[in-house]
């Protein structure tokens, strides 16, 4: 079913308090909401809520939920675009090696190499084909966990087209959680699964910060990853420390080279040790224990 996207933006105290108000007054609809920086240095953020194009009156409710005294309390709407953006994407792409992986499309099958862990990602409409330097990085730092720590669970958060869900789940053969906000990531991250044969050992969730029953459903978590950008990571630090097991390992990216010490600072409140950090393409991948 097609869906709309709602939509408004705010300075960051307000907006932050909407996205509250809004979690808490919408648990029970399961609608995928999103906050995030749009606009640096006037530091603004945009709240969005996915809905079901046959739902009514969401604008007017949303409105209403907005806190009273915000600047804006308006949402936009428009439909979630039928977009193929992965397909154009992987015009002239080529296949992208990370220690043992090759992430490849289907046109590039024939570069397979025998030992090689391959993970195909067909057209789709979510973020991620592995090209980016964030991805690759993370690649490296969980084939060296797995191999060293050999987890029993893993949780992917922020899965996109869950190259990392896919790498883990085809490493270790082990239950991987794939989450993401966006509900076409998660629809494409389970074709994607299929594709590569490891749709019976990943669970894709649509699903926003921990508060979806599968997280405690699934977790403790042996093992973490999180490729998503640094401000958010940073916010996550207490929702993590409180879902990785004793022991376990956390691999975090999407973060910039300048991002790095700022990301672990926040996580050494929690009492995360560093163990490695890895420079790639100006991003580092960042593994901690706890």
């Amino acid at each position: 079913m097609a869906q709309l996207r709602y939509h408004l933006r705010a300075p960051k105290a307000e907006a932050e308090h909407t996205f509250a108000v809004l979690e808490a007054a919408l648990e029970d609809e399961a609608w995928p909401l999103s906050i995030f920086e749009v606009d640096e240095k006037a530091a603004i953020f945009e709240i969005s809520a996915y809905v079901d194009e046959s739902e009514d009156g969401v604008a007017e409710r949303l409105a209403a939920l907005v806190p009273d005294g915000a600047s804006v309390r308006t949402f936009d709407v428009e439909a979630v675009p039928d977009i193929d953006w992965v397909t154009k994407s992987l015009e002239g792409l080529k296949p992208v090696r990370a220690g043992r992986f090759l992430v490849h499309g289907s046109h590039d099958r024939d570069k397979r190499r025998i030992g090689d862990i391959t993970i195909e990602i067909e057209a789709g409409l979510a973020f991620g084909t592995g090209h980016h330097g964030t991805t690759a990085g993370c690649l490296q730092v969980l084939s060296e966990v797995v191999r060293r720590e050999h987890p029993r669970n893993a949780l992917d958060l922020g899965t996109g087209s869950a190259v990392l869900a896919i790498a883990l789940a085809k490493m270790a053969h082990i239950p991987v959680l794939a989450t993401d906000i966006d509900p076409v990531a998660t629809e494409v991250a389970n074709e994607n699964a299929r594709i590569n044969g490891v749709a019976s050992y990943l669970a894709c969730v649509t699903a926003v910060g921990f508060h979806h029953p599968a997280f405690a459903a699934a977790g403790p978590f042996d093992l973490i990853v999180a490729n998503i950008l640094a401000r958010p990571l940073m916010r996550l630090a207490p929702d993590m420390a409180r879902y990785l097991a004793p022991g376990g390992s956390l691999v975090l990216s999407g973060i910039l080279d300048s991002q790095r010490n700022a990301v672990v600072a926040a996580y050494a409140g929690q009492r995360f040790r560093h163990v490695r950090t890895l420079h790639r393409e100006g991003w580092v991948a960042i593994h901690l224990k706890r």
